[in-house]
């Protein structure tokens, strides 16, 4: 039966032809589905593996996905986003320039820095949901909606896992890139970086107002310092601790944000010694990427346009209709849910890590 027939089918109820119009393209028999090594067209048959050739739906950029991540990921919020064509990609970094003082008709000196890249390799992120048909039947709830929602939020804490807080390499954690955390426990000669520099790790005495602040001065006395750019990547376990630090002046450290008012005053994000917030449940250390990381709770500060996100597809979803093919001998449909991002820190000196190890 091709794809038109099958819609049209008595058995099919309009929540069928709902979701068969949005997420599942039609196929009538005799229909050129792709093409074999040889040029030789495949063809749609009666009772066909129709699933093999459904489009990844793109998330749109107004999507009720996107906005949750937006919300729940603050690398996907804050970062240079770099759009990638393939699995790899470099970036040029440029290794600065020096001035002198040239006396009147003297030579110029030439500078020496050396300029080098940066590489953006992509991981896929993905996972894949059972939907009983009996669930999308019974439910009066959007199924498929809520599974997209709930990955969403996954996804933006696995993601921010993955780019801030694993401690080991790439080599043992079978993802493709580095975590910043790891990155700034290594020794860069390119980019004149001693391992472990930027990394303020509080010992039993816990986060202080001298904790916090020697991290901000890792960033602030760098060469990369970008005024008014700078932004904190916070876990959410630093509230509480950070509501009851004020500094030699008695004057808390923390301003909790505000929703505006009546008379238009605009909102005001939460801030951490005069600097923006993120809050991010994916900023605890963990040993590789994960949605539920457990270790010690991370306060990043950063500036932005050198942390490098690499953007190679979605998110992006596929619907697999549990009606037809192998599928339909266990009534279960199949949602696979995917986005393809590369990470790279552009340059060690504009990041610093309070770790909270207390």
């Amino acid at each position: 039966m091709g794809g038109t027939l099958l819609r049209n089918s008595d058995l099919f109820t309009d929540r069928d032809r709902e979701l068969f119009d949005s997420r599942v393209p039609a196929h009538d028999v005799g229909d050129i589905l792709g093409f074999a090594p040889d040029g030789s067209p495949i063809r749609a048959l009666g009772g066909g593996a129709r699933n093999t050739y459904e489009p990844w739906l793109w998330e749109e950029f107004g999507a009720d996905v996107i906005q949750k991540i937006r919300q729940n990921s603050a690398v996907e919020a804050v970062a240079h986003r770099v759009p990638m064509k393939s699995q790899t990609r470099s970036t040029p970094r440029s290794g600065g320039i020096d001035m002198d003082i040239v006396a009147k008709g003297g030579a110029y000196g030439e500078d020496t820095n050396v300029n080098d890249e940066v590489i953006l390799s992509a991981q896929k992120f993905g996972r894949a949901v059972r939907i009983a048909e009996e669930d999308i039947d019974d439910s009066l709830a959007d199924v498929v909606e809520t599974k997209l929602s709930d990955w969403a939020t996954a996804y933006a804490k696995g993601l921010d896992n993955a780019c801030l807080a694993v401690t080991a390499s790439k080599s043992s954690t079978g993802c493709k890139f580095d975590s910043l955390y790891y990155t700034l426990t290594q020794t860069n000669a390119d980019t004149n970086y001693t391992a472990n520099s930027n990394i303020t790790k509080t010992g039993s005495g816990g986060t202080s107002y001298a904790s916090l602040s020697a991290t901000l001065g890792k960033v602030e006395t760098s060469d990369y310092w970008v005024d008014g750019a700078g932004v904190w990547i916070v876990h959410p376990a630093y509230k509480q601790i950070l509501r009851d630090i004020v500094d030699a002046n008695d004057r808390p450290i923390f301003a909790e944000s505000s929703s505006g008012d009546s008379a238009g005053a605009a909102s005001v994000p939460d801030r951490i010694m005069g600097y923006p917030v993120r809050w991010s449940l994916g900023a605890r250390t963990s040993a590789t990427p994960t949605a539920r990381p457990t270790g010690n709770p991370l306060a990043v500060f950063a500036i932005p346009q050198f942390m490098l996100l690499g953007i190679r597809s979605g998110p992006e979803s596929i619907y697999i209709d549990g009606r037809n093919g192998l599928a339909a001998l266990t009534d279960e449909s199949i949602l696979k849910l995917r986005a393809r991002r590369g990470f790279a820190v552009g340059i060690e000196h504009a990041f610093a890590i309070h770790e909270d190890n207390s």
